[in-house]
C-alpha cells in the first residue's frame, strides 16, 4: 500500500512544517506541500479523494483578512475535509481558520501577544482526545512554543475546547470528529523564532519585551518541545494511516 498523503498549506515561507514536517514523514506520511502565496493551486473537492488528510500551518497574516485571496478556500478545504472524514490539524493561523471554517469567530487576544515559551493547561475533556491531548485524567501541563496576536474568541457550535490558558484563551480545540487546531507552533525551532523575531522587533522594544530572554527560554525547553511535539505529529499521523486504509478498502474494486 503506498504511504498516505498529507495535503500541507504553507502561507508564507517563514512558516514551514519545519519539524512537524519531518516527525509525519518519519511516521509514514508523504506531506503534499501547497504554497499559495507562490501560485500553488489548492485542490478542488474531488481531488480530496487522493487525499489521506490534511495540515494546515501558521502565518503572520489575519485569518479573516480579505487581501489574502487563498484564505476562504482553505476555509472550504477545511469543511469538505471534515465531510469526508479526513484527519486535518490547523495550527495557529490553521486552527484559526478552522475555528472560522466551522462558525466561531477570531480575532486579536484580549491579553495581547503571546510571545515565546508558554504552557498548554489542558482542559478536562482532554482526558478524551486521541490526537492533541496526551490523554488520561488530568494531564500534565506540556510546553508549547507561542507566537500570536489573534486567538479563537467564540467557540464554534459543537466544537471542544482541549486546552486554555489559565485566562480563558483557547490553546487547542477539537472542531469535530476529525478534525483539530492548536494554538502553539510544534513545527517551530529556534532558527524560525529568530527570524520571527527579527520582523517582531521593533514593537517588542516599545512594548518592553526581552526578545533574548524569550527566545533562551525556548531552546532550554527544547528537549520537552520536541517530544511533545512528536507526540502530537505520531497521533495525528496514526489518524491519517487509518483514514487511508479506510479509503484504499473502499475504493478498492471488487474482483468478482
Amino acid at each position: 500500500m503506498p504511504r498516505p498523503r498529507l495535503l500541507t498549506v504553507e502561507h508564507q515561507a517563514s512558516c514551514p512544517p519545519a519539524q512537524l514536517g519531518t516527525w509525519l514523514a518519519e511516521a509514514g506520511c508523504d506531506l503534499d506541500v501547497r504554497r499559495p502565496y507562490l501560485g500553488d493551486d489548492l485542490p478542488e473537492r474531488a481531488e480530496l479523494d487522493d487525499l489521506a488528510g490534511l495540515l494546515v500551518l501558521g502565518g503572520s497574516m489575519d485569518a479573516w483578512d480579505p487581501s489574502v485571496p487563498w484564505l476562504m478556500p482553505v476555509r472550504r478545504l477545511v469543511r469538505e475535509a471534515a465531510e469526508l472524514r479526513l484527519p486535518t490539524l490547523g495550527v495557529c493561523l490553521g486552527h484559526q481558520l478552522c475555528a472560522l471554517a466551522f462558525g466561531g469567530d477570531v480575532g486579536r487576544s484580549p491579553h495581547g501577544q503571546q510571545v515565546g515559551l508558554g504552557w498548554v493547561g489542558w482542559t478536562d475533556e482532554a482526558a478524551h482526545d486521541d490526537v492533541v491531548a496526551p490523554g488520561g485524567p488530568h494531564p500534565d501541563p506540556q510546553p508549547g512554543i507561542f507566537w500570536n496576536d489573534d486567538v479563537v474568541l467564540r467557540d464554534p457550535p459543537g466544537a471542544v475546547a482541549l486546552a486554555r490558558t489559565p485566562r480563558g484563551d483557547v490553546q487547542a480545540m477539537r472542531f469535530g470528529p476529525t478534525t483539530w487546531g492548536v494554538q502553539w507552533h510544534p513545527e517551530a525551532t529556534p532558527e524560525i523564532l529568530a527570524e520571527w523575531a527579527a520582523g517582531d522587533a521593533e514593537r517588542h522594544v516599545a512594548r518592553g519585551i526581552d526578545q533574548q530572554a524569550r527566545l533562551t527560554e525556548v531552546v532550554e525547553a527544547t528537549p520537552g518541545l520536541e517530544r511533545f511535539g512528536r507526540e502530537v505529529a505520531d497521533r495525528f499521523a496514526r489518524q491519517v494511516h487509518a483514514a487511508h486504509a479506510t479509503h484504499s478498502t473502499h475504493s478498492t474494486p471488487d474482483p468478482t
